[in-house]
């Protein structure tokens, strides 16, 4: 597959296209399934995913954390469900943590608009993550965040891969 697409449209917005080679409804269960988000969320090596909570509905929340395993030191994140579209969209704030890792993403919870779309078996997955300020969107892209975000769609090409989708 092609790697993300960035984009930074507004001063305050980072948007990440990527493509997925597998229909809508086995994207959607990848995003929204922990034990499967799991196998394609910790893409870094040397890190994995010891919490993973999520309630996709309206009203739901969330909690994610990171542990480099090496250093043993975690990062998170956590928020509210504000839409939940079946296998269309997921709307959430998004608040991070910075755990014993430190750091910054600015001030106030971000907006992340997830929307999945489905053409001749191809899932076009859209992120957008409105930032409260300027400057914690520049922060949050100084982590690399968009890098490790295709890393981490590498690996949900081949949690998706036939093989794989026979295994869950």
């Amino acid at each position: 597959m092609k790697q993300a697409e960035v984009s930074t449209p507004s001063d305050r917005e980072v948007l990440v296209k990527r493509s997925f080679d597998a229909p809508a409804d086995l994207v959607w269960r990848a995003y929204t399934e922990p034990e499967l988000m799991r196998r394609w969320l910790t893409a870094m090596p040397g890190w994995s995913m010891p919490v993973c909570e999520m309630t996709i509905q309206v009203g739901g929340t969330y909690r994610w954390r990171w542990r480099n395993d090496e250093i043993d030191q975690e990062f998170g994140f956590t928020g509210e469900i504000l839409e939940a579209i079946m296998l269309s969209k997921i709307v959430h704030t998004q608040v991070y943590d910075p755990g014993d890792m430190g750091g910054s993403m600015g001030d106030g919870p971000s907006i992340v608009t997830v929307t999945f779309t489905e053409t001749n078996g191809m899932t076009n997955v859209e992120t957008s993550i409105l930032f409260a300020s300027k400057s914690g969107r520049d922060a949050a892209m100084s982590t690399g965040m968009t890098e490790g975000m295709e890393m981490s769609y590498k690996e949900l090409d081949s949690t998706l891969s036939p093989h794989a989708r026979n295994e869950t």
